[in-house]
C-alpha cells in the first residue's frame, strides 16, 4: 500500500484570493492595518506585494493569513492556523526581521521557531494596540504642519534618532540608509509626515505610515530630547491625529510597547483607547 501523502492546507496566496483575503483584513481594519494597507494597494501578487501571503484553508475556506516578507505577521489565525503557518515559516528558515502581530499568534509562531531561528534581539510581549475615531480632546498646535521635500535633510537626522532610540540600531546599517532615505522620502511625498520644525530643527515628528479606507497608523513619534517635558508631544499628537481623521482614514491608531508609560499617558489625552495588545519579536 502506498504511503498517505500529508498536504499542508497553508498556500501563497495570488489575486484569485483577493477578495477573500480583504474581506478577512477588513474585518479587524485597525489591529490589521500595516498589512491590509499594503494588500489594497498592491494585491496579492508577490512581485507587486513584495512579499508573500499564505493562506490557511479549512473545509475548503479561507480562514487565516501570515504575511512573509521584512515582517512576519499573522492574521486571524487561531491556534492551528498559527501551527501551519510556523511550519511554512521553518521549513523556509528565517526571511523576516521581526515577528510582530497579536498576542496569542505570534506567541505560538514564536514558540515553534524559537529551536531553529536562534536568539532574538529584542522581545517586546505586550504592545498595547491604541486607536479613536474622535477628534482629540485638547488642543493641536497649530506649528505642526506636513513636512515637504525641502525639509528632507532637517527630518532625515530625527527619524534616524527616533528609529534608533525605539530600535535599538541603526535604520543605517547595512546598506547605509539607502532603503530608509526611500521610505522617509515616500511618507514626506505622500503627505504623511509631519513635523514641528524651529531654528532649522525638528521639536516634534511623526508619520502616517499605513493607510486604508477604513484606518491608518501612526509611527515614529519623537520628541528632541531637550525638549520634552513641555507638551510637544501632547498637542503634537493632537495635531496629526485631527489632520489624520480629516483628510486620510476614519479611524487613527498605534501601538506602543507597555513599559512607555509617558508615552500611553501622552495618546490617551489625545483620545486614544486600548483595542487589542500586540507582540514583536525582533532580530
Amino acid at each position: 500500500m502506498s504511503p498517505v501523502l500529508r498536504t499542508s492546507p497553508v498556500r501563497i496566496l495570488d489575486d484569485r484570493h483577493l477578495d477573500d483575503a480583504i474581506a478577512i483584513l477588513d474585518a479587524d481594519p485597525v489591529s490589521n492595518v500595516f498589512v491590509s494597507s499594503r494588500v489594497h494597494i498592491a494585491g496579492l501578487d508577490p512581485g507587486r506585494l513584495g512579499a508573500q501571503m499564505w493562506g490557511y484553508h479549512r473545509d475548503g475556506r479561507l480562514t487565516a493569513l501570515c504575511y512573509s516578507g521584512a515582517n512576519l505577521v499573522p492574521v486571524a489565525a487561531d491556534s492551528q492556523a498559527a501551527r501551519h503557518f510556523a511550519d511554512k515559516a521553518r521549513s523556509q528558515g528565517r526571511r523576516c526581521s521581526s515577528i510582530v502581530g497579536p498576542v496569542a499568534p505570534v506567541t505560538q509562531l514564536w514558540n515553534a521557531l524559537r529551536p531553529y531561528w536562534g536568539s532574538p534581539r529584542a522581545v517586546r510581549e505586550a504592545q498595547p494596540v491604541m486607536s479613536t475615531t474622535s477628534p482629540p480632546p485638547v488642543a493641536p498646535d497649530d506649528a505642526v504642519r506636513r513636512v515637504t521635500m525641502k525639509d528632507f535633510d532637517t527630518l532625515y537626522p530625527a527619524c534616524v534618532a527616533m528609529f534608533t532610540e525605539e530600535v535599538g540600531i541603526s535604520p543605517q546599517t547595512g546598506d547605509g540608509g539607502v532603503l530608509y532615505r526611500a521610505r522617509v522620502a515616500e511618507l514626506i511625498r505622500s503627505g504623511r509626515a509631519f513635523a514641528r520644525i524651529e531654528g532649522g530643527r525638528v521639536v516634534f515628528k511623526a508619520e502616517i505610515g499605513a493607510v486604508t479606507p477604513y484606518a491608518c497608523q501612526v509611527q515614529g513619534v519623537w520628541v528632541n530630547p531637550e525638549m520634552r517635558g513641555r507638551r510637544y508631544a501632547v498637542h503634537g499628537m493632537a495635531a496629526v491625529v485631527d489632520e489624520a481623521l480629516r483628510t486620510i482614514a476614519p479611524a487613527v491608531s498605534l501601538y506602543v510597547n507597555d513599559f512607555n508609560a509617558p508615552a500611553r499617558a501622552t495618546y490617551r489625552r489625545v483620545g486614544l483607547h486600548d483595542v487589542n495588545t500586540f507582540m514583536s519579536v525582533m532580530f
